[in-house]
């Protein structure tokens, strides 16, 4: 019995509750199962009972032992006990339990995924780095819980676009293109420039497409330099993203805001919803309307947009594609967006709580030391990929809260031990393919029986009760945005069947020794622990290796 299958049990006995006029409550269109923390207190809990007690007017034991009588009968559950003041805690008979793992295999990849964000429809913004230099550790952050977070939503049903914002209006372009022409002449950098070695190599990309860029009268070398350069950067930034198995489905350029005339739309669309007012010769936007701790300025006195405005035009465009919820991954050091981009939607008749989200993801050490271009050690993406590994850094940065600091040491991410989380993870895929290779050589086959009425070992109990939590995980973690849920929750898993390997044999011991269902059985749950694990690791990103 699956969670969901015993939800619409629960479901069943409180329909036949109001049915026969023991009790007056509204059926819940869904149920809610969860594993107890105790494995004493039975495979299944809910609350049920304290939910309903107000509308049914009962005491929430009563309702509870009224249930408990109805849930006794049901094929599969082995007890019901009513515990506290009208908790329900469900033990399943072994057979009914252990159908689960025909279940999962049966599932294959879809097995987690649903339909609990369906109906949503979120735009997804992450990393958003400006094209002028490689990605950093603090994008690489972004990167992998941005990714886990669309992997996520879209494993539940809801229609989610990730989207990169190219940061490439602005002074920052300027001095990006005059750093690329100095390093093609072969002099440095000026000193508000960017000093970084992948400069010159934009420099010789750009002088293979413009051999005759040092010829050019100065202000048309700039603009080809920036231009160019600036084109290079970012098949150097989707190169890199590619390594990491990140993919966009929009990438959404700042200048065609301001080319397209979107920021001056946008200034007026505002004022028509009666926020913007002139002042001192610049216009302004009233965000302490809407909780903001000063008023912004949009358009500066001397008619220069500001950044805020084009901010403005973009969350506008965001809203006029369709996007219902607006969801922004931003650094440590944009904390003060939060305020101001929630004003924005409340300027633009959206409600800031429904309609956006910001997150901002704290700063990341390595070995103990804080990580910054501006301190001058900074860490490229690439870098981190060559020296620990695509998987295990995609694991490691989505198994903490975004807005938790984080510090990593490299070296220990390295060791393939059961210290290091994605090599023990990693390793309880591999060791269940290995376990069905063996198998297999020993002739022990799936499709030759299976009675879920011999999983009767107290680990195949713990390890299905684990099994069957995934999917409440999966939605869970998807409708709070938070990957490290899943991560968590794989540890737990590699644990479980770690024990379990230990002490059930799925191979007979000697040659001499018959295979039977109880074999066959087993592998069933091998391969179903093995899909899971497999099934998790894709939603972070990371591969499940056969062999290790």
């Amino acid at each position: 019995m699956t969670p969901e299958e015993l939800s619409t049990a629960i479901r069943g006995a409180l329909q036949s509750a109001v049915d026969a006029g023991d009790l007056t409550a509204p059926v819940p269109a869904e149920v809610r199962v969860e594993r107890p923390r105790s494995r004493e207190h039975g495979d299944w809990a809910t609350n049920i009972a304290l939910q309903l007690a107000k509308p049914a007017g009962m005491p929430p034991r009563a309702v509870a032992e009224l249930l408990a009588a109805r849930l006794g009968a049901v094929p599969g559950v082995a007890a019901v006990d009513v515990a506290g003041p009208g908790f329900l805690n469900i033990s399943l008979d072994a057979a009914s339990a252990g159908e689960l793992a025909r279940s999962i295999v049966e599932a294959g990849e879809t097995y987690g995924h649903g339909t609990s964000e369906s109906g949503r429809v979120v735009n997804l913004e992450f990393i958003s780095a400006n094209p002028t230099g490689p990605l950093h550790i603090g994008h690489t952050r972004w990167a992998a819980l941005g990714d886990a977070m669309r992997r996520l939503l879209a494993a539940t049903g809801a229609q989610v676009t990730a989207e990169y914002y190219i940061n490439d209006a602005g002074a920052q372009m300027d001095k990006f293109g005059a750093s690329v022409l100095a390093r093609a002449a072969g002099q440095e950098p000026p000193e508000d420039g960017y000093p970084g070695e992948y400069v010159a190599d934009r420099a010789r990309e750009v002088l293979a497409q413009r051999p005759d860029l040092l010829d050019l009268p100065r202000e048309e070398a700039l603009a080809v330099a920036r231009d160019l350069g600036y084109v290079a950067q970012l098949e150097a930034i989707r190169a890199t993203l590619d390594r990491f198995g990140v993919h966009f489905d929009v990438w959404f350029s700042e200048r065609t805001l301001h080319e397209g005339g979107a920021v001056g739309r946008a200034v007026e669309r505002l004022r028509g919803q009666g926020h913007v007012f002139d002042q001192e010769g610049a216009v302004w936007l009233r965000t302490t309307d809407f909780t903001d701790d000063k008023d912004r300025v949009l358009i500066r006195a001397n008619g220069e947009p500001t950044y805020f405005a084009a901010d403005a035009a973009y969350y506008l465009s965001k809203k006029d594609r369709g996007f219902d919820e607006k969801v922004y991954l931003l650094g440590a050091d944009h904390h003060g967006y939060i305020n101001r981009l929630k004003a924005i939607a409340a300027c633009a008749g959206d409600d800031p709580e429904h309609n956006i989200e910001v997150k901002i993801g704290q700063l990341v050490a390595i070995a103990g030391q804080r990580m910054g271009k501006r301190l001058g050690n900074a860490i490229y993406m690439d870098e981190l990929i060559e020296w620990i590994g695509s998987d295990a850094v995609r694991y490691s940065l989505s198994r903490y809260p975004s807005d938790s600091p984080l510090s990593l040491d490299g070296e220990e991410l390295r060791k393939q031990t059961n210290d290091n989380p994605v090599f023990y993870v990693q390793y309880a895929h591999a060791r269940t393919a290995n376990v069905a290779r063996l198998a297999g050589e020993d002739g022990v086959r799936r499709d030759e029986g299976f009675d879920a009425a011999l999983l009767t070992d107290p680990t195949e109990a713990a390890l299905l009760a684990v099994l069957g939590d995934f999917p409440r995980v999966v939605a869970q973690a998807a409708h709070l945005l938070e990957p490290h849920r899943v991560a968590r929750y794989l540890e737990e898993l590699a644990a479980r069947f770690h024990k379990w390997y230990d002490t059930c044999r799925v191979r007979p011991q000697n040659a001499d020794e018959e295979v039977t269902d109880l074999h066959r059985t087993r592998l069933w749950l091998n391969d179903a622990t093995g899909q899971v694990l497999a099934n998790g690791l894709a939603l972070l990103g990371v591969s499940a290796p056969d062999r290790m």
